[in-house]
């Protein structure tokens, strides 16, 4: 069994797609591109996200895509979110079980920490990393400063970015289904786990 668990936070433990296919076809709109359907927002999805970004505007800096991301975002007509269903409860059962509980998330500290209260996960994670564009030095950060060992550890999450990371970080890892990634997409990154619903990842983490 894992005793260390880094988790991704939206597409993992919040259910982020529906309001960020709001937020990205509110940009586009506004830089001038087309709408674009969650099929193909799904199939082209790539973390570090202005890889995403870069394929529909080459142009678009860090800087501008933040600005405006953030202000989408503030925007009272975004549509609101929660935690994917059955996700809060399997965490709070895996802190019971005494392990080691981190989120790295390029989502920022004024969401996601208000997000974590309301899904009353509040004191739950040991190590909370937030507003990091490449999530690669945040979860290397998180073992070296916990001595987590690696045989021990896995990162989850719904991208790309999080297999490249455990592979690059010599942990396992774990794709899940609901998020912003095809699981075609997802299976061809080869993760040691493919799951697709939190009843096959309780089994994986809780056996």
């Amino acid at each position: 069994m894992f005793k260390n668990i880094i988790f991704d936070w939206s597409g993992v433990v919040k259910d982020a797609l529906p309001q960020s296919i709001w937020v990205v076809t509110k940009m586009m709109q506004e830089l001038g591109g087309k709408e674009i359907p969650l099929a193909e927002f799904q199939e082209n999805w790539v973390q570090p996200y202005m890889k995403f970004w870069n394929k529909y505007f080459p142009n678009l800096d860090l800087e501008t895509e933040q600005k405006m991301y953030h202000e989408t975002l503030a925007r009272e007509d975004c549509p609101k979110t929660g935690a994917c269903p059955g996700m809060a409860e399997l965490i709070k059962a895996l802190k019971n079980n005494g392990l080691f509980l981190a989120v790295v998330s390029s989502d920022h500290p004024r969401t996601l920490l208000p997000e974590i209260m309301e899904y009353d996960l509040e004191n739950v994670f040991n190590e909370v990393v937030t507003n990091v564009y490449d999530k690669t030095e945040g979860a290397k950060g998180i073992i070296e400063k916990s001595h987590l060992k690696k045989e021990e550890t896995v990162i989850i999450g719904d991208s790309n970015h999080e297999v490249e990371i455990g592979k690059h970080l010599g942990i396992k890892t774990i794709a899940v289904t609901w998020g912003f990634s095809t699981e075609k997409n997802l299976k061809a990154l080869n993760p040691d786990y493919l799951v697709h619903n939190v009843k096959e990842l309780e089994k994986i983490l809780l056996k």
